[in-house]
């Protein structure tokens, strides 16, 4: 015989209302348990190295950098640093100081590369001149392609 919640309404309720009851603090403990792996997980597991894939990029038009001068661009999800000498000559690193992976910058009036966070100094060679960096800044090659400045890794 098929029972239907009109033959005894309230003990059907009861039931609903216990189960729900006793289901609280094992979801509650399960949310919480969750709530403390997921993150834990994704800090000792590394996410997929999201690095651009092509080897080179255009950095800027050759009429944009005058002698003496310096210009941030990106390469892949990291900057880059074009110069152009005062001599005329380009160079490129990566715009990421050894020290603490802080954005270095260009000062035209030293001629020198210099990161802001710790006073830390390149020549125009990316070489370490002064301060607490390491080692010297990892240097790409350039290309000029017409009117366009191509940077890419040195192999």
């Amino acid at each position: 015989m098929l029972r239907t919640l009109g033959d005894h309404p309230e003990k059907y309720e009861s039931r609903s209302r216990r189960s729900v009851i006793r289901a609280l603090p094992g979801t509650g403990f399960t949310g919480s348990f969750l709530s403390f792996v997921y993150p834990a997980a994704r800090f000792i597991i590394p996410p997929a190295d999201t690095e651009q894939t092509a080897r080179e990029v255009k950095a800027a038009n050759a009429a944009d950098l005058n002698p003496n001068s310096g210009l941030i661009f990106k390469f892949g999800t990291r900057p880059g640093l074009l110069l152009r000498t005062e001599k005329g000559e380009w160079r490129a690193f990566t715009a990421i100081c050894t020290h603490l992976n802080c954005t270095v910058q260009f000062r035209d009036d030293t001629r020198q590369i210099w990161c802001a966070c710790h006073n830390g100094l390149f020549d125009e060679n990316g070489r370490v001149v002064g301060g607490p960096p390491p080692e010297p800044l990892e240097k790409y090659a350039v290309n000029i392609r017409g009117e366009d400045v191509m940077v890419s890794r040195q192999s």
